[in-house]
């Protein structure tokens, strides 16, 4: 199916438009709920990079039927931006605000699992993004999509789940008992970077991939995502940068409980914000969470 309402891989997006809406729905409630008495809540900035995140999906997934370069275009918009705003909204840290007391202990115990943390590791991540763009363009995988409307909508879903979990284990503010050291999601950034840019590069050659696009498409979507992904992964590298934290390296492993106050270098909204990120939990030095 084309036209204008058509996804840009020809197939119309339907219900899928509507996981953005009820993404931000759910988000903003639970946002609402935290007003409290002295002008104390969520953080405004966080509700609007969730919001412009799930607009990004939206529009990543509304795209018009376009060819390639259309297609290169919701990939980004999908798989790299929404996540990113999606990621940066904190919505992990709201959720545990949002849960009584026994459920926030009970989601921090699940959190703190062993097998989480080896899916929240971002070489998982990488892995599985670049290993499915990969996959995606030098396989037939590509060509199938095109005439199965599930097998599409199951590729922008591991676009989006893959990237959320790239961007959450590389940047994501929301505290993590797994979190990994800052050099080790700096070096899986800069593989991402490297890997990104060489796909495109052979996409651009029109060497190894099997797209059945025109030259000028094919090397037109090369080109938005040689150019968009490494603006999106230089935005990655400054949230990393801004959510970074100094790790405590003398004495014990230092633990901070809701109760104490706001954490160091904190502002009395982010406190607010992040100090619920326990609702029953325990948040460390390195951005961990104690039961």
């Amino acid at each position: 199916m084309t036209g204008t309402h058509a996804g840009h891989d020809g197939f119309a997006p339907g219900p899928a438009l509507l996981v953005p809406l009820v993404l931000f729905w759910v988000y903003l409630a639970a946002a609402l709920r935290q007003r409290g008495p002295g002008g104390l809540g969520w953080p405004h900035r966080r509700t609007a990079v969730f919001g412009v995140g799930a607009a990004l999906l939206a529009l990543g997934l509304g795209l018009p039927a376009g060819g390639f370069a259309a297609h290169a275009w919701g990939h980004l918009l999908v798989g790299m931006l929404a996540p990113l705003g999606l990621v940066l909204g904190a919505p992990v840290t709201l959720l545990l605000r949002t849960l009584d007391r026994r459920r926030g202990r009970a989601l921090v115990r699940l959190l703190r699992r062993p097998l989480l943390g080896a899916l929240a590791h971002p070489v998982t991540g990488l892995a599985l993004t670049v290993g499915g763009l990969y996959a995606l363009y030098l396989t037939p995988l590509y060509r199938a999509t095109l005439t199965n409307p599930g097998l599409h909508h199951l590729v922008h879903l591991h676009f989006l789940l893959s990237g959320l979990l790239l961007t959450w284990s590389v940047a994501g503010p929301d505290p993590g008992p797994h979190r990994a050291r800052v050099p080790v999601r700096l070096v899986v950034l800069g593989v991402a970077v490297a890997a990104h840019a060489a796909l495109a590069q052979l996409m651009y050659a029109g060497l190894a991939v099997d797209v059945p696009a025109p030259p000028d498409d094919l090397r037109a979507g090369a080109t938005v995502m040689y150019y968009g992904g490494d603006l999106a992964e230089i935005a990655l590298a400054l949230a990393l940068l801004a959510t970074w934290r100094p790790e405590v390296r003398k004495g014990p492993l230092l633990t901070h409980s809701v109760e104490e106050g706001p954490l160091p270098n904190t502002s009395p909204g982010e406190a607010a914000a992040g100090g619920g990120a326990a609702a029953g939990g325990r948040v460390t030095a390195r951005g961990g969470v104690r039961a």
